[in-house]
């Protein structure tokens, strides 16, 4: 297990949030499901799981709900 710190939260088109973090030892940025969309078919979103980032921006996200600071 390892520190992260938060980016931010994405909405993807299909209903899921993505949690954006960055490890604090690696600056290493890490993209997790955090809780999945109702009508979401993908067998890859599963809930505190992670996302692989280029598949992530292959689904456009809707918008972006909140930013740390």
């Amino acid at each position: 297990m390892s520190l992260v710190r938060l980016l931010g939260f994405t909405t993807l088109a299909c209903g899921c949030v993505v949690g954006r973090y960055r490890e604090v030892a690696t600056s290493r940025e890490v993209s997790y499901v955090e809780e999945k969309g109702k009508a979401c078919g993908s067998h890859g979103h599963r809930r505190n799981h992670t996302i692989v980032s280029e598949r992530l921006a292959a689904v456009l996200p809707v918008a972006l709900a909140s930013r740390a600071s």
